[in-house]
């Protein structure tokens, strides 16, 4: 039988820097909000090994997604096999958001990025799906071919080799 899915939650892994992560994710997106944080305490000590009254989970969401970041430790890291896309109907908000979320990070191909905590993002255009999808293959290749030269989204750079 299946059964459905009530919520989703992405779960954010970090050492320590869980809230520092949120605070800074409200920094950049303005439709954005803090929720509950829970703290550590003396239970379990000899398995976190974390203060009592330090920074346990941060919920936080961003246009309407749900996250949770937990401080547990440096057991896993962030890799480039879980990202995140945020879809830009502008070039001033691609300039915007790879500003702000490569900051302190590194800066990769494709649109794709790091920021400082070592989360991927990749800042896409809106239009790039429909170009890619054009029953024309030439003109979706086209974009492909002038894509996969850039590290940060250029709409206008896309459009021409759209329309070339």
């Amino acid at each position: 039988m299946k059964l459905p899915a009530r919520e989703i939650t992405s779960c954010l892994w970090y050492d320590s820097e869980a809230e520092e992560a949120a605070n800074f994710y409200m920094s950049v997106f303005n439709d954005a909000k803090i929720g509950r944080i829970t703290r550590y305490g003396e239970e379990g000590h000899d398995i976190h090994g974390r203060e009592a009254g330090s920074v346990m989970t941060v919920e936080f969401e961003i246009a309407g997604r749900k996250f949770v970041a937990i401080n547990g430790g440096p057991v896993f890291k962030f890799d480039e096999a879980i990202s995140f896309q945020i879809h830009c109907d502008t070039q001033d908000e691609i300039d915007y958001f790879w500003s702000k979320l490569s900051e302190g990070g590194e800066e990769s191909s494709c649109g794709w990025l790091k920021d400082k905590f070592g989360l991927s993002w990749q800042v896409v255009p809106t239009v790039l799906p429909e170009m890619l999808f054009d029953a024309d293959a030439a003109k979706s290749q086209r974009v492909v071919k002038a894509f996969m030269q850039m590290k940060k989204f250029d709409i206008e750079a896309l459009k021409q080799a759209y329309a070339a």
